[in-house]
């Protein structure tokens, strides 16, 4: 994980779609995240609204400052975040970027 922290999200297109093998070799660096449908994804729990919402307005920042955004499913106490390239149409290095740094958000 510790080196998806050390990158920043840039502009990419199709030809950086990552394959089936290296999503599921850099999933493996990831705990808890997982493949499902074309995209990364990982649910979160919290005890509580307010600690959900804390994550996600955390999270939102995160988003911004990378300039790539996730898919959030947000309920009372979790929060599932679903990463893909939009622009590449596809799984890309700038989503395992932005998982490793929702993960250090959470820990």
């Amino acid at each position: 994980m510790k080196r998806w922290l050390t990158l920043h999200c840039r502009p990419l297109g199709p030809d950086s779609v990552l394959s089936a093998d290296e999503v599921d070799a850099h999933l493996g660096e990831l705990a808890g995240w997982q493949r499902v449908d074309g995209a990364i994804e990982k649910t979160f729990t919290f005890a509580d609204f307010h600690q959900t919402m804390a994550f996600v307005n955390a999270l939102a920042w995160v988003a911004h400052r990378q300039d790539h955004h996730p898919d959030l499913q947000v309920g009372y106490n979790r929060c599932r975040v679903r990463y893909s390239t939009h622009s590449a149409r596809g799984i890309t290095a700038n989503d395992f970027i932005c998982a490793a740094r929702i993960d250090a958000l959470f820990a």
